[in-house]
């Protein structure tokens, strides 16, 4: 038995290494070691691999326990080296989550985190363990806690000993005399009892409390009694080289006159300016100064003191008013011009039309400085219906009630003056700009001032050209045009110099100056889009007013009338018609006589001319209440025509010529091609026909209870056609471009028929935008038919049901529009960046871009501020609704221009989510700068001016916090 042991390897042993080449090295020379040949190297590592691969198999075929029992057997026959590698493998599979900072941190970090540690805390740590009470009886913790309760250590302690001034503590501690609060009042007092002293003090400041009161109440009633009894405005005028320019009245029984009474442009409060001024004149004495005398005797000493002084230099005392706040956008066109002209005493808040409310909220409180404001000016862009506030935040009627603009308003208003100290809003917009009926800027009005209790005025828009407005009649009634005395009683002359107010409102002129520079680089441009303008004008003029396509005229009566009009140009009639008769009259005799001299015909002429001077004007029409409802709605029925016969131009010249050359076999367009651009234009052409003809048979019977809102509510229950054409709008006009671009019978086939009198002078994609902008036309035509109809007509129900679904379509028009020109900026974006990834992912938009440095500090261990920042490159920041993104910005300046242009190389991009801001104070090494931290890296940026930067990180934020929450 022992001899076949050793003399043939075991059966299991054969089995396991059939296949391998051990044979090989069995006959090699090992045969007494089957598991490690000796001189086969190859053999040996194959061998060790594949008895490895067997290990691993049983191991994944064992239960737990087996599998702890062979690592536990395997660790105890490792050596030191070996079990150390098996550590760093645990760290690396298994990272540490919790550690003993005071054995991984160096000893003076660990007694430094522990100083900020209460006694109690530092008693409970230390048993915690033997090496975290060695650290926390260390002398430096309690050494500077006795010393300053005063416990000072009477011995000194041993070299090596450890605890003494712990132990001295809590022996101090123990020993510790101890009052209960009782014993504690009676031993020392408390803080509420005040001494005799100090009641006589507070008595005094209580009496000067009385008479400050005292003195207020009778310089209302002085002031109350003066605007009773002065004047109106404009009864007397002051001399015009006096300051301010405005008219001035006397006060009766205060014995102040015109000359003396201050100007009407007061200096701004500041935070430590008094409440009260002293008048220059020296009149007689008024009630508040007799009550300063009365009240004398009665007053303390030191209070007594500061009355005399006060009134020995004056007997008037005058409150000093609040400033007048004025608030200006920077897209107001030369707003530098306003600036300049501001009065003294106006609080000017230049604000960027970028921001939020919030922004413009923390701009206004910090100018303000706790002042509160006489009146509120506000100047930005608006019209007669709303005010473009911010971009993207417009204040109407419908948006004034929104939770952010009524929490806007309620703050501003409390820093005016309310309206019986004269205070109230000045809206340099002309919303008061109403005609027979109510407009929405008149209720934007009414409802503000609902809101906020004050006084809302607005230009009422009667005067014409840009911002020319503002002189014009104001909501109050009162007229600034001219040179007129009433100018000064003008609200906007309360904040601006007229010279300066009057230069501004002729802006627009100067703008045009400006653009000649413009068209001298854009000449080209500027001159095809005014010969495609031209054409249009020209074709609606000859096809929707003379009709020319169902005019015969001969050669003679267009050379008559080409004459005709020449003459009467030339003599300037005032009676344009007689004159062409009497000509045309002439011009045929001439004709029938063989002709005449040219001399003699233009004395003929001149006799006839002298002869129609006595002929009398038309006979005047007895004037009718006219009919407003009618006119809106034969406008609407003219403006349908000419809406069909543009749809109608579309298949007659465009989908007819194509549809013929198809069947002809000479195809100018695939089938596919013509059905997706033009069959939705038929599908139009049939809903309109049927709606002209309906509201044709109306108007055919028209009379004052004809109703047409009940059509126009069919057509809105038919809207869904729009909403199809309008959905595949934008691939029909990527449809044209692509076969104008690889289609050159296509592109022949356009020249031809685009701009024709067939086409109104129209391109094909410009008649495929046609029905948008009918869906504004019929908004118009609505709004105007609702406010000449009254609330008890038949037809007023249906046409308010109308207006509110097309203004709802509209909506969604405005939408579309949106969305095109947010993916139109998306891909400019992705053309400037260069090597940037796609940025076209779901629903991502573009809000914000800004240009900054990219700084970087060569030591990052120094103190903040102390760090010292150098410029690496210059940065653009990307801001999207969930990531931002950083390029480096390299600027380009065209030689022997002033002109230069910016190139953007992709850096790094962040989502929003895992992006963290912080800004950085203010030293003499940097201004304007914020650290953004990503999750693995951070960047330090700097701004030009730290208005940028505000704008750019309150934006930041909220679009951070958006996109945490998951709002849009």
């Amino acid at each position: 038995m022992e001899t076949s042991l050793t003399s043939t390897p075991h059966s299991v042993n054969r089995w396991q290494l059939s296949g391998t080449g051990c044979d090989r090295g069995l006959r090699a020379g090992t045969r007494f070691s089957t598991w490690t040949p000796l001189n086969n190297r190859a053999g040996n590592l194959q061998l060790f691999e594949e008895r490895t691969t067997l290990v691993l198999h049983w191991f994944d075929l064992w239960t737990d326990g087996q599998r702890k029992h062979l690592l536990r057997s395997l660790l105890t026959r490792c050596s030191k080296p070996q079990l150390k590698y098996c550590k760093d493998l645990l760290v690396e599979a298994v990272p540490v989550t919790r550690v003993d900072f005071t054995s991984v941190l160096p000893r003076f970090l660990s007694l430094y985190v522990m100083s900020f540690l209460s006694p109690l805390d530092l008693s409970a740590a230390a048993r915690v363990s033997w090496h975290w009470r060695v650290l926390a009886e260390q002398d430096c913790l309690w050494a500077g806690r006795c010393i300053s309760r005063g416990w000072f250590l009477p011995y000194t302690p041993a070299e090596k000993e450890s605890g003494a001034w712990k132990n001295h503590y809590v022996s101090c501690v123990a020993t510790l005399d101890r009052l209960t609060p009782r014993e504690a009042a009676e031993r020392y007092g408390t803080l509420n009892q005040r001494s005799v002293g100090e009641a006589e003090e507070e008595e005094e400041r209580r009496k000067e409390r009385r008479i400050r009161q005292m003195l207020r109440d009778k310089l209302q009633e002085e002031k109350k009694h003066a605007l009773r009894t002065r004047k109106a405005w404009g009864s007397s005028t002051k001399p015009r080289g006096a300051r301010g320019g405005g008219t001035q009245t006397g006060r009766p029984g205060s014995g102040i006159t015109s000359s003396s009474w201050p100007s009407l442009s007061w200096p701004p409060r500041t935070a430590g300016s008094p409440s009260v001024c002293l008048s220059l004149d020296r009149g007689p004495p008024t009630t508040a100064a007799r009550s300063l005398e009365g009240v004398q005797a009665s007053r303390p000493s030191k209070a007594r003191g500061a009355l005399s002084s006060f009134t020995s230099r004056s007997p008037l005392v005058s409150v000093t008013p609040p400033a007048l706040l004025l608030l200006i956008s920077s897209r107001i066109p030369a707003y530098e011009l306003v600036l300049s002209g501001v009065k003294d005493g106006v609080v000017v808040v230049l604000y960027d039309h970028r921001g939020t409310l919030s922004a413009l909220l923390t701009q206004v409180a910090r100018t303000m400085s706790g002042q509160r404001a006489q009146r509120l000016g506000l100047l930005a862009p608006g019209g007669t219906e709303e005010i473009h506030l911010l971009r993207g935040c417009s204040l109407s009627e419908r948006t004034l009630l929104t939770p952010d603009h009524r929490e806007f308003w309620e703050k501003m208003c409390g820093w005016v003056a309310p309206t019986v100290e004269g205070g109230g809003i000045d809206i340099f917009c002309p919303l008061a700009a109403a005609g027979r009926h109510r407009s929405s800027g008149l209720a934007l009005m009414q409802t503000l001032s609902t809101l906020t209790g004050l006084q809302v005025l607005a230009p009422m828009g009667f005067a014409t050209g840009s911002f020319q407005n503002i002189l014009g009649e104001w909501s109050d009634g009162r007229v600034c045009t001219g040179l007129s005395e009433q100018r000064a009683a003008s609200p906007a002359l309360r904040f601006v110099c007229e010279d300066a107010l009057l230069g501004w409102c002729r802006q627009a002129q100067w703008m045009e100056e400006a653009l000649g520079q413009l068209r001298g680089s854009w000449g080209p441009q500027l001159h095809g889009v005014s010969l495609q303008a031209r054409g249009r004008a020209l074709g609606h003029f000859l096809w929707e007013k003379i009709r020319l396509e169902e005019l015969c005229v001969s050669k003679e009566l267009t050379e008559a009338l080409t004459e005709g009009l020449s003459a009467l140009t030339r003599q300037g009639e005032t009676r344009p018609l007689e004159f062409l008769a009497v000509f045309l009259t002439r011009w045929s005799e001439k004709k029938e006589g063989g002709g005449e001299s040219s001399g003699e015909e233009r004395g003929r002429n001149k006799g006839h001319d002298s002869s129609l001077a006595p002929l009398g004007l038309i006979s005047e029409q007895p004037q009718m209440l006219f009919d407003w409802r009618g006119a809106a709605a034969r406008e609407l029925h003219h403006s349908e025509c000419l809406y069909l016969g543009r749809l109608g131009a579309v298949l007659k010249v465009y989908q007819e010529p194509l549809t013929a050359a198809l069947n002809s076999n000479r195809a100018i367009l695939s089938y596919a091609d013509i059905h997706l651009v033009l069959s939705p234009v038929t599908q139009l052409l049939e809903l309109n026909r049927g709606f002209q003809a309906d509201l044709h048979g109306r108007l055919q019977r028209w009379g004052a209870e004809q109703c047409v809102g009940d059509v126009l509510v069919e057509l809105c229950s038919k809207l869904r056609v729009y909403t199809n054409y309008l959905n595949n709008y934008t691939t029909a006009l990527r449809t044209v471009d692509k076969c104008r671009e690889t289609k050159p019978p296509f592109r022949a086939f356009l020249k031809r028929a685009d701009r024709t009198l067939a086409t109104h002078m129209l391109s094909l994609q410009e008649l495929l935008l046609c029905p948008v902008w009918r869906i504004q036309e019929y908004v118009t035509l609505l709004q105007a038919l609702s406010s000449h109809t009254h609330s008890g007509h038949p037809d007023h129900t249906h046409l308010c049901s109308a207006l509110d679904t097309l203004l709802g379509f509209r909506e969604f028009i405005q939408k579309l529009k949106r969305n095109s020109e947010r993916d139109g900026r998306m891909e400019e974006t992705q053309k400037m960046i260069q090597g940037c990834p796609s940025l076209s992912e779901g629903n991502r938009q573009l809000i914000i871009t800004q240009d900054a440095a990219l700084l970087m500090s060569p030591d990052e261990k120094i103190p903040e501020s102390l760090r010292i920042y150098e410029q690496v490159s210059d940065a653009g920041l990307f801001l999207f609704n969930d990531a931002l993104v950083l390029t480096r910005r390299s600027v380009q300046h065209t030689p022997f221009s002033l002109a230069h242009r910016s190139t953007h190389t992709f850096l790094a991009s962040v989502a929003l989510g895992s992006l963290a801001v912080r800004e950085i104070r203010h030293t003499r090494y940097v201004r304007h700068a914020f650290v953004l931290e990503g999750p693995r890296r951070s960047w330090v940026c700097a701004t030009e001016r730290g208005e940028e930067r505000e704008h750019f990180l309150c934006v930041l934020r909220s679009a951070m916090s958006a996109a945490l929450t998951g709002r849009p």
